[in-house]
């Protein structure tokens, strides 16, 4: 019984932490981003090196159609 009791209190003590931090962090303004969203769609990602996702035009083998006029 004792146990529970132990666990009771380090489950509240670890959640008065947690309540603790994020009030400390709506406090100091740390949620507030008000610039970043409308500005990131504004950008491009940049494709990872060796990314073939999308190939494009690059892929596509030049073929002869009339390969018997050489």
């Amino acid at each position: 019984m004792s146990v529970i009791i132990i666990l009771l209190i380090a489950s509240l003590s670890v959640a008065g932490l947690f309540l603790g931090a994020f009030i400390w962090g709506v406090r100091n303004r740390q949620f507030e981003d008000d610039f970043s969203p409308p500005m990131r769609i504004l950008f491009d990602d940049k494709p990872a090196a060796g990314d073939n996702a999308d190939p494009g035009m690059d892929s596509i083998p030049n073929i002869d159609p009339n390969p018997s006029n050489q």
